[in-house]
């Protein structure tokens, strides 16, 4: 009886924190705090409940959480594109890297016991996750679509990953930090 009423508060409070982080990704990703221009890019928050939810419950709601922000990357691409949008059409690009974060991120926290070395690998998963796909399967269109060309769509990903990748690197660890703290510190009470 015991373990059965356990297992399903332990479920209950599961749903719970995947409904609050599933509804925070979708207000990032419905408005424009989840994906910030920077010239025909986007810097993106999005990636931060992910994190969260892979070091509190785990890689299954953090792959769940993932899949709502690589849908929202599709949905951008669409109703807000930029000249490089059409690599987000792809789920290959703007997809699998996504349900990818919160899987690195889980077994970096689990090896580590830290929420800024897994919110860096979380983060670096997606960054290099999304511009290794699009140099794989759009490397010459992108350079093209950037006006630049064809022979430097590395040297431009790699641009775009210093740009955009470092400081997403840094507001990831300082906010899953302080999150996952305030979470583990509610937890105990």
């Amino acid at each position: 009886m015991y373990s059965e009423r356990a297992r399903t508060i332990f479920s209950v409070r599961k749903l719970v924190i995947t409904g609050m982080l599933a509804g925070v990704s979708i207000l990032l990703g419905s408005t424009p705090l989840g994906f910030i221009p920077v010239g025909p890019t986007k810097a993106t928050i999005m990636h931060l409940p992910v994190i969260i939810g892979a070091i509190m419950e785990g890689p299954v709601v953090a792959v769940g959480i993932g899949l709502i922000f690589g849908v929202f990357s599709m949905i951008q691409a669409v109703m807000a594109p930029t000249v490089i949008s059409f690599v987000f059409l792809n789920p290959l690009v703007a997809v699998l890297p996504r349900v990818l974060i919160g899987i690195t991120a889980y077994y970096t926290y689990k090896a580590t016991k830290s929420a800024a070395a897994s919110a860096a690998v979380g983060t670096l998963t997606n960054t290099v996750g999304v511009l290794g796909m699009i140099y794989v399967l759009y490397g010459a269109q992108f350079a093209a679509a950037m006006g630049q060309d064809q022979t430097k769509a590395a040297a431009l990903l790699l641009g775009i990953a210093t740009t955009n990748g470092i400081p997403e690197v840094i507001v990831a660890v300082v906010v899953v930090t302080a999150v996952v703290s305030a979470l583990k510190r509610i937890r105990k009470l």
